[in-house]
């Protein structure tokens, strides 16, 4: 029984930082109808600028916040010279101009912090939390809660806020929200905005307990794009769900069967739902006019 929770505790903290990722893919997707491949940027981003402001001497309550601010703001420029231009075309040329963006982001963060790993303190100090035992890491605990308040801010965020409802009425209907005075074009900027955010708390929780450096993106990059899909691209709550299966799924597998397919199992479920559910485990199907 310590064995098995030891594995569901690891799952739901990697399910965790994936939902915040997918999260990210889903705020983008939701205000441009393609995906953000250099969303697992962000993630990067975050880690490694919070570790330069504490290096600087910043306290880390204030690296943190720094970093977040920053990374939003890396976020909001990317979207207005790269995607602004092409926002009213094909979302294929999106998806292209994001995986080449993302390309430009590694190797400009290569070449700013260095090859090296770096570590970030933990949020925290003292030994582990025992349960029936398991161990669960502080750092964890800071996971699960932060991952918490940034779904429940989410939510307060786009059910009763006039910026949420906004950036919900681009999603829902462009056309019908600049006749009602809405700037679309802002509200998409918001949305690439508040993805480099999340990104960023995801990249700054996970790496005390992981390091970071300059090419850590791309592979959490996946798996938050598989999460997203898992759950059903475009719903913020089933982003959450879908993270949550696949860390129990990548937990479980490296568990009992081999550690060397963990990194196989986002793979093997983004294709597994593709062809199989494509709107995804909690999603349903959708019926348009045309």
């Amino acid at each position: 029984m310590s064995e098995f929770l030891q594995f569901v505790f690891a799952g739901l903290k990697s399910g965790a930082i994936y939902s915040l990722i997918a999260l990210g893919f889903t705020v983008v997707f939701a205000a441009t109808g393609a995906i953000n491949f250099a969303q697992g940027e962000f993630f990067m981003l975050g880690g490694m600028i919070g570790v330069w402001f504490t290096h600087m001497g910043v306290p880390l309550p204030a690296a943190v916040l720094l970093s977040i601010i920053s990374t939003s703001a890396i976020a909001a420029v990317f979207e207005i010279l790269a995607i602004r231009p092409i926002a009213d075309g094909d979302p294929l040329r999106i998806i292209i101009v994001t995986i080449g963006g993302s390309i430009v982001i590694r190797q400009i963060a290569l070449h700013l912090f260095g090859p090296d790993e770096m570590p970030l303190a933990g949020f925290s100090a003292g030994p582990s939390f025992m349960i029936a035992g398991a161990a669960i890491e502080r750092q964890t605990l800071w996971i699960w809660g932060i991952t918490t308040v940034t779904v429940a801010a989410l939510f307060y965020l786009y059910r009763w806020t006039t910026l949420g409802q906004a950036m919900t009425a681009t999603s829902l209907q462009r056309d019908a929200a600049r006749l009602v005075g809405i700037d679309t074009s802002w509200m998409v900027t918001a949305s690439f905005a508040l993805a480099g955010a999340l990104g960023a708390v995801a990249g700054l929780a996970v790496a005390p307990l992981t390091q970071t450096a300059f090419d850590v993106g791309a592979g959490i990059g996946v798996k938050g794009f598989a999460a997203a899909i898992l759950g059903g691209l475009g719903n913020p709550v089933a982003a959450v769900g879908g993270g949550l299966v696949l860390g129990l799924l990548e937990s479980m597998t490296a568990g009992y069967l081999n550690p060397l397919y963990k990194d196989a199992v986002a793979l093997v479920v983004l294709l597994g739902v593709l062809f199989i559910r494509p709107q995804g485990l909690f999603g349903g199907s959708r019926r348009e006019k045309v």
